[in-house]
C-alpha cells in the first residue's frame, strides 16, 4: 500500500534530500568532522536565533549569518 504525501510532507522530504546532498558534498570535499560540525553549527544558529518564530523577531535571520557577519 502506497501512501500519498501531503504538500507539507513533500516539501519536507525535498529539504531532507537537499540536506543529504549538501552533507555528502561537504564530507567528500572536507571530511566527516567538517560535515558534522557544519550541520551542528547550522542547527545551533537556528536554535539561538528563533528562526521562523514571529515572537522572536528573527524570522529573516535577525542579524549575523552563520559566518558571523551581518
Amino acid at each position: 500500500m502506497q501512501v500519498e504525501l501531503t504538500a507539507e510532507e513533500q516539501s519536507k522530504d525535498a529539504y531532507f534530500r537537499e540536506l543529504a546532498r549538501i552533507a555528502e558534498a561537504m564530507v567528500a570535499e572536507h571530511g566527516r568532522d567538517f560535515g558534522m560540525g557544519a550541520l551542528i553549527l547550522a542547527a545551533r544558529w537556528i536554535a539561538e536565533r528563533n528562526i521562523g518564530d514571529p515572537a522572536g523577531g528573527a524570522a529573516t535571520g535577525g542579524g549575523a549569518g552563520l559566518s558571523g557577519t551581518a
